[in-house]
């Protein structure tokens, strides 16, 4: 349990650290925005609660992927295809660049 709370700790100080780059900012907010456009895309289209949209965008974009949930509309399947071809450069970058202000952030 105290390993656990300790790499919480070394998260959050990576998280802390990388907001303050200026890339991390942009590739956060870019993040945000394309959730958030999932998101109502789902929820119009396909006909998801906002809940379920945006768990699906979140679990599409880190590859994680859901079983239960196939887009049924051909415009879903092909926003779909879309959305995970800007999305999962967005989300790794986002990711990397946290890894990297765990290491700084370490290092400091």
């Amino acid at each position: 349990m105290v390993s656990f709370f300790l790499t919480l700790k070394r998260l959050f100080h990576g998280l802390f650290h990388s907001f303050k780059e200026k890339e991390f900012q942009v590739i956060f907010v870019l993040i945000i925005a394309i959730l958030l456009s999932g998101t109502i895309f789902y929820t119009k289209v396909e006909g998801l609660s906002v809940i379920d949209s945006l768990y699906f965008c979140f679990i599409t974009l880190s590859t994680i992927g859901h079983p239960d949930f196939v887009p049924e509309t051909v415009f879903g399947k092909i926003f779909t295809m879309i959305y995970i071809l800007a999305g999962i450069g967005l989300f790794f970058g986002l990711i990397v660049r946290i890894g990297r202000g765990i290491i700084k952030s370490k290092n400091d």
